[in-house]
C-alpha cells in the first residue's frame, strides 16, 4: 500500500528516518508528510509505536478534476463498501486549495453526497454522517485539479497519548517534544535535563524514547479498528512484539519548573506514563539549578513573552544565557522560542537552527555547544 504520514513542519525528515526504522519502503519527505509503502502490519505498527506522527493515511483514490461532478463521479467509483457498512457512521475532513471551490466545506458536501448515492444504488440504504464520533473518517486533499480521497487510520491525532491528562496553558504538543529530542541528537544515555518542564511532556517523551516504549501504549483507540477489513490477532501481537522492545535503563532524566502547579501535573502525567522511576522531578529556580553530571543535554521551552512584559522577557532570556555559561558547561543545550527577539538576550552563539511550529507559532530550536576551555570535542559524546 502507499502510504501518507502527516507530521508537523520541520519534523519530516525525523519522521522519515523513524519510519525507516520501523520497516517502511520508499520513503520520501514532502511538506508536513512523509510518504511511503507498507502493509497492513505495518500500519498497525506505526500507528502504535511512531512518536513523531500526528496520523498515518491511506490513499483510495487519485484523479484530476474540472468541476463538482467530476468529484463526484470520482468518487463514486471508489469501491467504499470493502472500507464501511451501510449501518456505519462516518465523516470527511476537508483540505481543499483550489481555484473550482469557494468554500473548503463544499466539496466535502460533495462527497458526503457521493458515498450515500453509492450505497443507496447497492443496498437501498446509506450510511449516516457523524461529525463527532465517526466510525471512518475519510480525508479529502483538493489541490488546483488534483484530488486524493484517503482513510484516515489514526483518527484521534496521535500527539494524543493517553498519558497527559493534566497540563499548563500552551504545553509542548508530545509529537513536537518527541521531535525536539531527536533534532538535538540526544543519545539517550547521557543526563537529560528540562529546567522548565511545565506539564512534563518533555521529559516523559525523553524517559519513553530512552526506555524504547512505544508512543501508543497508552491509547485506547486507532481508527483502523473500526474498518471492515479490521484484523484484532495480528493488532494484538504487533502490540505484544512492541512491549517486548521495552528495556531496562538506568538513565536520570532532571525536570523541574518555578511553579508548583506545574511540577504536581507534571508528577501525576509521568506517573500515568509509568516513567517516575526515570525522572527526578522538584521545583526550582533555573537559575538555581545546578546538574549532576559534567555533560549532557538540556532542553527548554521558556515563556515567549504574550503573558509578560518585554523588560521581563528580556531580563528571563538573559538570565538564561548567564545560568548556562555558567552552570551548564559542557553541555549542549536547546531552547525552543517564539520569540526571536527575546532569544538574542541570550547571548550566546548558537550551533544550530531548526524553524518549527508550536501550535500556530513559528518557532526557533536554538542549540548552543557550552564549551569548557578551548573548543575540543567536548560535548559530542552526549548527542
Amino acid at each position: 500500500m502507499k502510504l501518507i504520514a502527516r507530521t508537523l513542519y520541520g519534523l519530516e525528515q525525523v519522521l522519515a528516518d523513524e519510519l525507516v526504522s520501523l520497516g517502511a519502503k520508499g520513503v520520501s519527505a514532502a511538506n508536513r508528510a512523509v510518504i511511503f509503502e507498507g502493509s497492513k502490519s505495518l500500519l498497525y505498527l506505526v500507528n502504535y509505536s511512531s512518536a513523531t506522527a500526528l496520523s498515518f493515511l491511506v490513499p483510495l483514490a487519485e484523479f484530476n478534476i474540472r468541476t463538482k461532478d467530476d468529484l463526484y463521479n470520482g468518487c463514486l467509483k471508489i469501491h467504499w463498501n470493502d472500507y464501511l457498512k451501510n449501518d456505519s457512521t462516518f465523516t470527511v475532513v476537508p483540505v481543499v486549495n483550489s481555484p473550482l471551490f469557494k468554500h473548503t466545506g463544499f466539496p466535502a458536501l460533495v462527497v458526503k453526497d457521493s458515498i450515500a448515492d453509492y450505497f443507496r444504488k447497492k443496498t437501498g440504504r446509506r450510511p449516516s454522517v457523524d461529525a463527532l464520533n465517526p466510525d471512518i473518517v475519510v480525508n479529502l486533499h483538493v489541490s488546483n485539479q488534483k484530488v486524493t480521497v484517503s482513510l484516515d487510520s489514526t483518527v484521534i491525532p496521535l500527539y494524543k497519548r493517553g498519558y497527559r491528562t493534566e497540563q499548563t496553558i500552551a504545553p509542548v504538543n508530545e509529537v513536537l517534544a518527541a521531535g525536539i529530542l531527536r533534532l538535538t541528537r540526544w543519545n539517550r544515555q547521557s543526563l537529560l535535563i528540562d529546567p522548565m518542564c511545565g506539564s512534563g511532556t518533555i521529559p516523559i517523551e525523553a524517559a519513553m524514547l530512552a526506555s524504547g516504549m512505544p508512543a501508543g501504549r497508552y491509547r485506547s483507540f486507532f481508527g483502523f479498528q473500526k474498518w471492515q477489513d479490521y484484523d484484532e490477532n495480528l493488532f494484538r501481537e504487533i502490540r505484544l512484539k512492541e512491549e517486548e522492545k521495552i528495556r531496562k535503563t538506568d538513565i536520570k532524566i532532571q525536570a523541574s519548573d518555578i511553579s508548583n502547579e506545574a511540577v504536581g501535573y507534571a508528577r501525576s502525567n509521568i506517573k500515568r506514563a509509568g516513567v517516575g522511576e526515570l525522572i527526578e522531578l522538584n521545583t526550582a529556580d533555573f537559575k538555581d539549578i545546578k546538574p549532576v553530571s559534567a555533560e549532557g543535554v538540556l532542553v527548554m521551552n521558556p515563556p515567549y513573552g504574550q503573558r509578560i512584559t518585554p523588560e521581563d522577557i528580556d531580563s528571563l532570556y538573559s538570565m538564561i544565557g548567564t545560568t548556562l555559561k555558567h552552570n551548564f558547561s559542557g553541555f549542549n543545550a536547546w531552547i525552543l522560542s517564539a520569540n526571536r527577539e527575546a532569544l538574542k538576550n541570550v547571548g550566546l552563539k548558537t550551533a544550530s537552527r531548526h524553524i518549527l511550529f508550536n501550535g500556530a507559532l513559528e518557532c526557533m530550536l536554538a542549540g548552543y555547544e557550552l564549551y569548557t576551555g578551548s573548543r575540543k570535542a567536548a560535548g559530542k559524546s552526549t548527542m
